[in-house]
């Protein structure tokens, strides 16, 4: 079961650093300076080229990193990508949620957490319907979120609309990353469908928020990072 005193209030903030290549991703981290100190890096960054650089260039100033590279594969390719990760200082890893992949990653994660996918925040009950899935959104997560913890994982990602569901089906041993933040209650105009607050995702059970646009995209991304990191602070008190 997860000890939530251990997580630092500033590292529940993790931010989704989804710049073109590696040198904006240095200079992005650079500006937001200690505001920041958990970076999620993913899909478009690997492409980009020298992404394992990054990641040793992040660990070495000291911040956290969640690669967030959603593996699903063979489970032995699957435990080996996630096997090679173990050497390289990062903190989360993704895989989606198939039984024998989660099992492969829960056995060769070494010091990495990793993180079993439920559904992305970007697809909505419509989405769910052409992709052939009968049953509601929550159900599916929940069943996800169960064969995760029975399979070994440390945690789920999870939208903020299904956390109350699943700590009530799983409760405190599960950690729960949740993406689609928006410091504001509205609507985005973006590819996100099912979004919520900071603060109802962390009132209702999150242990880590993931933002991305309302930081990159902000006029002052570090005053951006800043709001945020005060709102989780008045949130955990110490």
């Amino acid at each position: 079961m997860p000890d939530l005193r251990t997580i630092d209030c500033r590292d529940r903030l993790i931010f989704a650093m989804d710049v073109a290549d590696p040198a904006a991703a240095r200079a992005l981290a650079e500006r937001l300076g200690d505001a920041v100190r958990f970076y999620k890096l993913g899909l478009e960054m690997m492409m980009s080229g020298g992404y394992f650089e990054l990641i040793d260039w992040m660990v070495a100033r000291d911040k956290r990193v969640f690669a967030d590279l959603k593996f699903f594969d063979v489970p032995a390719t699957v435990g080996a990508a996630v096997r090679q990760l173990s050497s390289r200082g990062v903190t989360f890893a993704t895989v989606h949620g198939n039984q024998g992949i989660m099992e492969a990653a829960a056995r060769a994660k070494g010091d990495v957490k990793i993180l079993a996918v439920t559904v992305l925040t970007s697809l909505d009950r419509g989405d769910l319907d052409d992709l052939g899935f009968a049953c509601e959104v929550e159900k599916l997560v929940i069943s996800r979120a169960r064969r995760a913890f029975e399979a070994g994982c440390d945690g789920v990602v999870a939208s903020g609309l299904e956390l109350p569901a699943i700590r009530k089906a799983v409760d405190g041993r599960l950690l729960v990353v949740t993406p689609g933040i928006r410091p504001v209650d509205n609507r985005p105009v973006d590819d996100q469908k099912r979004v919520v607050t900071v603060e109802q995702a962390f009132r209702d059970g999150a242990d880590y928020i993931v933002v991305g646009r309302p930081i990159r995209d902000a006029a002052d991304p570090r005053a951006a990072a800043t709001a945020i990191q005060s709102t989780i602070a008045s949130l955990f008190p110490v």
